[in-house]
């Protein structure tokens, strides 16, 4: 009598495996890894409206500065012995690594819920994102504030002085505290913005305009009407009260950003002075320096050129910026990693990037102030 076959072999479909061959937890990465790259891209708002640039080695890279070229009449009978145009550059060093990491135990069960897979990837991309974006509106921050050289010294990193270079003016949202939400100043603001560069000179290719919440919202005030013409198609304005979008003005798009609002890119922002009973004006960010992050993020609690910067930063609502106003290096894009340690029994998963941010051109941005 022939005996049963004893514990026959099953054939295991391996979901994460690639084409049935190789690691059984392949495809488990590459899915993590897309998740967080969406969020990553879905989430940042201004890192992408500034000059990039991706390096393959080194700690800084430099941004190119040229002068202008000079015209003259030429007198009959001299010679053409051409004309100087002024170089300079801007360095931007690159931060430390900065990670967004997840231990999963058991990992195939955490990985076949993909509702649990989905929380983990979003929340590691919209970290990555956010802190990007943060890095990018402190350097607005002072480019905004950078309204001449002697300021641009004491707040950009490595600043050079660059003889031919322009400096603009901030702008005030109407002449009271109160019209930070008039959504009729809000747009003649962001049209002076616009008209300070032009009359110094700053070309406008590509500039975008981000606001804090209260004053994107302020632009859709129902209650009044008569203060929309921005968005009265009859005078050729654009956006949608019922979508709550603000498309474009002065030929510019209106983005919204909880990093236009100052007071939450600096830990304990105050603009009390310390014998008013208050520690610092300024207290350093939650990163300081030997942490991955070097301080010129920071706005400095003494004054600069004769002014309280972290005063005038707190009146910040919104910017208009161009490209040329910050300028980020790459040295490290987005990527993913992923262990499985034995001794844990879980998946350890780090989301990562390293790149820099510094001022590139300070006349590219002008910030929307509260008068």
């Amino acid at each position: 009598m022939a005996q049963a076959a004893s514990n026959p072999a099953y054939t295991v479909s391996f979901q994460g495996q690639n084409n049935l061959s190789g690691d059984v937890r392949d495809l488990f990465l590459k899915l993590y890894a897309g998740e967080v790259l969406t969020a990553f891209e879905e989430k940042k708002v201004i890192m992408d409206k500034v000059r990039t640039r991706t390096i393959s080695k080194g700690k800084s890279a430099s941004f190119p500065m040229t002068g202008r070229a000079t015209a003259e009449y030429l007198t009959p009978g001299n010679e053409i012995t051409g004309g100087n145009i002024r170089a300079g550059e801007r360095i931007v060093t690159i931060d430390d690594l900065l990670i967004s990491s997840q231990f999963i135990a058991n990992i195939d069960e955490a990985i076949n819920h993909y509702d649990v897979r989905s929380i983990y990837s979003k929340e590691a991309g919209i970290a990555l994102a956010n802190e990007a974006d943060k890095n990018v509106a402190r350097m607005l921050v002072k480019a905004a504030l950078s309204t001449n050289a002697t300021a641009a010294a004491g707040l950009v990193q490595d600043y050079k002085a660059f003889g031919e270079e322009d400096f603009t003016n901030n702008v005030t949202i109407g002449s009271a505290s109160g019209d930070i939400t008039d959504p009729a100043k809000i747009a003649k603001a962001i049209f002076d913005a616009r008209k300070e560069m032009e009359v110094k000179n700053v070309p406008t290719d590509g500039a975008v305009v981000v606001l804090a919440p209260d004053q994107y919202y302020a632009l859709m005030d129902v209650t009044d009407g008569n203060k929309l013409v921005y968005m009265n198609r009859d005078f050729g304005g654009n956006g949608s009260v019922a979508d709550a979008t603000v498309a474009s003005i002065a030929g510019m798009p209106i983005i919204m950003s909880n990093h236009a609002n100052v007071s939450n890119l600096y830990v304990n922002f105050t603009t009390g002075d310390a014998d008013e009973g208050k520690t610092s004006d300024n207290a350093p960010l939650a990163n300081t320096a030997g942490s991955g992050r070097t301080t010129h993020y920071d706005l400095p609690t003494a004054t600069v050129d004769s002014r309280d910067m972290v005063a005038e930063a707190a009146k910040f609502k919104g910017f208009v910026f161009t490209p040329d106003a910050v300028a980020t290096v790459k040295l490290l894009d987005l990527g993913m990693e992923s262990e499985y340690q034995i001794n844990r029994q879980g998946t350890l998963m780090v989301a990562k990037y390293a790149m820099g941010h510094n001022v590139l051109r300070p006349a590219s941005c002008v910030a929307l102030s509260q008068a």
